[in-house]
């Protein structure tokens, strides 16, 4: 039964350059938060190219803002060429601060980037301050090696600025699966408001006008985003190719960031071979992987709560480029049980990949392999979320009274 908050408002910023891990994050905690208050509004501001080929809630919204790209180096370029990036970031910073004008939401949420891409949000943030907005930060479990994160940070005197500014900063994971600040000389101004609400579980589509994908049969294989999973497709096909004896069908996801090159070339691939089936994109990936015998990813932030939430065996191969957070996140899930792990130099031995497929298709499920991981980040929101409004009320009420 859904609670009833007057006229609430929550403005969410997703920066999204490279992949679909941050929108996709806001948005299944947009449609939770949704589903659980009445009343309640939610606004996302999103920088990816493709936010408006996803289904959206009543009452959950997107401002699109112009896209920028991070290139595998790391660093960042205007999608349209014929913008520069300086002025990209003008335009974007410009719409964000409007946005949190016009709207005045009660709660700001921001996904990952403490100031915003290339500090674009600092000063909204600085702004929404002095208009007594909760803001919140929200981190993925795990955010990148200690090393490349604290010199990230220390640039722009990141840690201090989230003491600062900040009411809560959420980390999406349980506390005993991995700290993102771990290795770091956090300030207790930091460390006193990081609150570990746990992975945040997905749901398959429950509208049955809504075809479904053909029920635990196939093997899938999802790059995320796609725009740096060509190794893994590639050596996937070349595993089929390789062993006669891998014999259970496999569907693959290319992502909708992967090259029109990379796309026909792979498409020409899989038509020359009866058990690989390619799909672009898929924008109700959760009822894919319901559908999934196993799933075999490279290891993005959702996917292991699409892996936890429908419960499937799973082989992860990280990719450590521009970021080690694949790496460092399959590391530890593979310690505690919960996936198997292949390093990419494994996985361009098509045989001994094709014999690492032919182990998933064996491995038992994450319920069976790893029980005590638990999906607990939405509730735990929900619950968080209703304590911050019911505050608000109060100030509310003692100034009106005062």
């Amino acid at each position: 039964m859904s609670k009833r908050l007057g006229n609430a408002r929550i403005l969410m910023y997703s920066h999204d350059t490279f992949g679909l891990g941050h929108l996709r994050r806001c948005r299944t905690i947009a449609h939770s938060l949704v589903e659980d208050y009445r009343g309640l509004n939610v606004l996302i501001i999103s920088g990816a190219t493709i936010a408006g080929a996803f289904d959206y809630r009543a009452r959950v919204d997107f401002v699109k803002i112009p896209s920028v790209i991070k290139l595998r180096n790391g660093e960042y370029t205007s999608m349209d060429q014929h913008i520069d990036l300086h002025e990209t970031m003008k335009m974007r910073q410009s719409i964000i601060r409007h946005t949190a004008e016009t709207f005045e939401p009660d709660i700001f949420i921001i996904d990952k980037e403490p100031l915003g891409l290339r500090s674009e949000v600092e000063d909204t943030l600085v702004y929404l301050k002095t208009k007594g907005t909760t803001l919140i930060l929200g981190l993925r479990d795990v955010m990148d090696a200690p090393h490349l994160l604290e010199a990230e940070w220390k640039r722009n005197d990141v840690l201090r600025k989230i003491g600062a500014l900040y009411d809560d900063v959420w980390i999406y994971g349980p506390p005993d699966f991995y700290d993102p600040l771990t290795g770091i000389d956090v300030p207790q101004s930091v460390r006193s408001k990081m609150n570990f609400v746990g992975f945040l579980q997905r749901n398959a589509s429950k509208d049955a006008a809504l075809p479904n994908p053909e029920k635990g049969d196939y093997l899938l294989v999802t790059t995320g985003g796609g725009g740096d999973g060509a190794d893994l497709v590639r050596d996937v096909i070349a595993a089929y190719e390789a062993d006669p004896t891998l014999t259970h069908k496999a569907v693959i996801v290319l992502g909708p960031y992967m090259s029109a090159d990379l796309r026909s070339r792979f498409k020409e691939a899989c038509d020359a071979h009866p058990l690989l089936e390619i799909i672009e994109f898929d924008n109700r990936m959760e009822d894919r992987i319901a559908g999934a015998k196993a799933v075999l990813a490279m290891g993005g932030y959702n996917t292991y709560c699409e892996i936890l939430s429908f419960d499937k065996p799973a082989l992860i191969v990280p990719r450590t480029q521009p970021r080690e957070e694949q790496l460092i996140r399959a590391t530890r899930a593979s310690e505690l049980g919960l996936v198997s792990m292949l390093s990419a130099e494994e996985s361009a031995d098509s045989l001994k990949f094709a014999s690492a497929i032919k182990e998933l298709l064996k491995r038992d499920p994450p319920s069976v392999s790893a029980p005590g991981m638990q999906l607990e980040g939405l509730p735990n929101i929900s619950r968080i979320v209703a304590e911050w409004f019911k505050r608000k009320d109060e100030n509310h009420l003692q100034i009106v009274q005062g």
